[in-house]
């Protein structure tokens, strides 16, 4: 890791802090996603809308999750220049409350759902050579649940105004996924009263 570089990373423990922060850095050197062709993005985006508390319902997580035991949630509030706050938070193993702080900013028009997402800060200013990729490929009109997906399809999130949604709810976001070429079955619901594979939880 380059040590001349003062990193604002987030208080989640320190282990994972330099694990997060070594990939991206190491990110920062070329690796690069490709969008599959046919990944759809929601238009007609609504950022006030969006704003507030999401919690994770089902999700393929992310590598920097894996501490993370229970009641994942993430809440969005108004950031400066049309950007977005991000307050990520999460229970581990030992019951202890974990949270990473951030930044979202939209790729294109706002009206596109197709943001990136920083928790690196260099001397202060959030460093977007480190962003990751944050696209909305599901949004109820409501916004009481939304689909998230990444370039690759490595990872995938379904957030939700309530920690349980509905079978005919989780039909929808099953599309979404299926339409973006996921797989339901990577996805794993990961809330108190939900449990197992999404696949498994349609039925």
């Amino acid at each position: 890791m380059q040590g001349r570089l003062k990193l604002t990373l987030c208080n989640w423990p320190k282990t994972h802090c330099l694990i997060l922060a070594g990939t991206f850095i190491a990110c920062l050197s070329g690796c690069q996603e490709v969008a599959p062709a046919s990944m759809r993005i929601v238009t007609g985006f609504k950022a006030d809308r969006y704003l507030g508390e999401g919690h994770q319902v089902a999700a393929i997580p992310a590598w920097f999750q894996s501490h993370c035991v229970a009641h994942m949630t993430a809440k969005y509030a108004p950031g400066k220049d049309d950007r977005i706050s991000v307050l990520n938070s999460c229970e581990t193993s030992d019951g202890s409350l974990s949270h990473a702080v951030g930044e979202a900013r939209f790729v294109a028009a706002s009206s596109e759902g197709r943001l990136e997402v920083t928790f690196l800060k260099l001397w202060g200013s959030w460093l977007w050579q480190a962003a990751g990729d944050y696209w909305i490929i599901g949004l109820d009109p409501a916004y009481q649940w939304a689909v998230l997906g990444y370039p690759a399809q490595e990872f995938a999130w379904v957030l939700g105004r309530s920690t349980t949604l509905e079978m005919e709810t989780l039909l929808k976001i099953r599309r979404s996924l299926e339409r973006e070429g996921y797989d339901a079955c990577e996805l794993h619901m990961t809330t108190p009263d939900q449990k197992g594979r999404l696949c498994d939880a349609i039925g």
